[in-house]
């Protein structure tokens, strides 16, 4: 629907009205919210799941935005491509989703993953503040 509307990027998210986690661990939760609030903080940005994998692109933000560059892993990569959606001038909504634990495999979540986008979330965001600060465009 939101595609339908207008949005380039609409997410899925656990985090806004009506949305929902069931059967999380709690320390799962806390990093999850953590991650979302620290690169919500450091990118200036008014996405609250920003790491939500349930996602649609329209074509255009794909073919515009530079994929061959994305080298992120992890939960990384979902705040890298809507941070490039961002930075190209596309619009991103988010829709409430009830997000429910799997039921079978486990987490590849491990601390380099962690590691990585703490660094990057960290690098875009100064990045960003110091072209603003020098009057370049995004």
């Amino acid at each position: 629907d939101e595609i339908d509307a207008g949005a380039d990027l609409v997410i899925g998210s656990r985090y806004v009205d009506g949305g929902h986690v069931r059967n999380w661990p709690k320390r799962r939760l806390v990093l999850s919210r953590t991650a979302n609030g620290y690169s919500r903080i450091l990118l200036g940005v008014d996405i609250h799941d920003i790491t939500a994998g349930y996602r649609a692109y329209r074509r255009e933000v794909l073919e515009k935005i530079d994929l061959a560059a994305v080298d992120s892993k992890g939960y990384g990569f979902q705040v890298d491509l809507t941070w490039r959606s961002i930075n190209a001038g596309f619009t991103v909504v988010e829709v409430p989703i009830t997000f429910t634990e799997r039921e079978h495999g486990v987490s590849k979540m491990d601390g380099s993953t962690i590691r990585e986008a703490i660094i990057k979330v960290a690098q875009w965001g100064l990045r960003a503040r110091l072209d603003r600060a020098r009057g370049v465009a995004r």
